[in-house]
């Protein structure tokens, strides 16, 4: 284990206990986000905090077998297997020491939009978003769709969903952050007379809920426009001006939410859009200026850069960041996305050790 990753060990230690400590007053929970953000971080901690005690232990009772061997040759066998624990232990430490991602502990706001490839790319990108709110349920999340565009056919033109944990120690970003970028299918589209083969695709954009505390956005940096919203065959017409589009002047982001049928619950669904862009974006830049070169989707891999191909004729799905191949697609689309992530958050562990070696 490097110094640097021991160094930061009593450091973390220390701030385990602190969480606790102030997850113990009950002022705090007066507070129910703050609540929530250290109730997160205090689970995130937990494993490393639990790790390290298990690890002296082993220590303290491997030098007490080592005096006792000379009497006792059963001491022997037992220090020889308490070294081997310590190894164990020690690797699973240094992993835990890692630099974590501070997102790891935030809620998701996932975007599906559909790209090149017509109806069959809006029937994609819905089989995606099916393919992620059953992946949440098995998670246990909650979901809630903030904003979604459906096309005649049943797909979808575009569609953001926040997705929140319920519980502390599952983290939602953790989990879908690699899920950014261009997905690609290929398949025979149900529009498709003669058999052949299509290819098309659909964008995927996951991006951290802020806070109110992570991103302070000034009322005057704002122009907020509304206007009557629309839907494919006269659905979800309204016929009052309910539908909102936010501008943030500062950088020209532009937010439109016609979901619900209040003005003041699409505003304030297109605030949380606008504020988890806005803190990517500047976290991003952060990241750009600091040249870190980790492999997180949030990080280093190009939104525009194509992830992951879906070929129903082979049933197979693969991810060509990490090489990962499985001809299970009908679980997959399913909602079985664990080893896919299970392979990308490897490959991101193995760079990092790779990095402080």
């Amino acid at each position: 284990m490097s110094d640097e990753s021991t160094g930061r060990l009593p450091a973390l230690l220390a701030e385990y206990v602190d969480v606790g400590q102030q997850l113990a007053d009950p002022a705090v929970h007066a507070d129910a986000g703050r609540a929530r953000t250290l109730g997160r971080r205090y689970a995130q901690l937990a494993p490393l905090a639990a790790t390290a005690a298990e690890l002296e232990a082993a220590r303290n009772d491997h030098a007490a077998a080592l005096e006792l061997a000379d009497e006792d040759a059963g001491f022997a066998a037992e220090a020889e297997a308490l070294s081997l624990r310590i190894d164990e232990l020690g690797a699973k430490l240094r992993e835990l020491l890692l630099p974590k991602d501070p997102n790891d502990i935030k809620d998701v706001l996932l975007e599906i939009k559909a790209g090149e490839g017509g109806d069959e790319s809006a029937l994609f990108a819905g089989d995606l978003l099916r393919m992620y709110l059953r992946y949440a349920e098995r998670r246990g999340w909650s979901t809630e769709t903030l904003d979604e565009e459906p096309t005649d056919l049943g797909g979808i033109k575009s569609v953001t969903v926040a997705v929140r944990a319920k519980k502390a120690d599952d983290p939602v970003w953790a989990r879908l952050k690699y899920e950014g970028g261009v997905h690609r299918v290929q398949r025979v589209p149900a529009t498709e007379s003669q058999g052949r083969i299509h290819t098309s695709a659909a964008g995927v954009l996951v991006l951290p809920e802020a806070e109110d505390v992570d991103v302070q956005i000034d009322p005057n940096d704002l122009r907020i426009d509304v206007f009557r919203s629309s839907g494919p065959g006269g659905q979800s017409v309204n016929t009052t001006d309910s539908a909102v589009r936010i501008t943030h002047i500062p950088t020209g982001g532009v937010v439109s939410m016609q979901n619900e049928k209040s003005q003041l619950q699409n505003r304030e669904a297109g605030m949380r859009v606008l504020r988890a862009r806005l803190l990517a974006a500047a976290q991003e830049t952060a990241d750009a200026a600091a040249q870190d070169v980790r492999r997180s989707q949030v990080r280093t891999v190009d939104r525009s850069e194509r992830v992951r191909t879906y070929n129903f004729p082979e049933y197979r799905i693969s991810d060509h960041r990490v090489g990962f191949k499985a001809y299970n697609l009908d679980q997959v689309i399913d909602g079985a996305l664990d080893d896919v992530i299970d392979a990308l958050t490897r490959a991101d562990n193995e760079a990092l050790l790779a990095g402080t070696e």
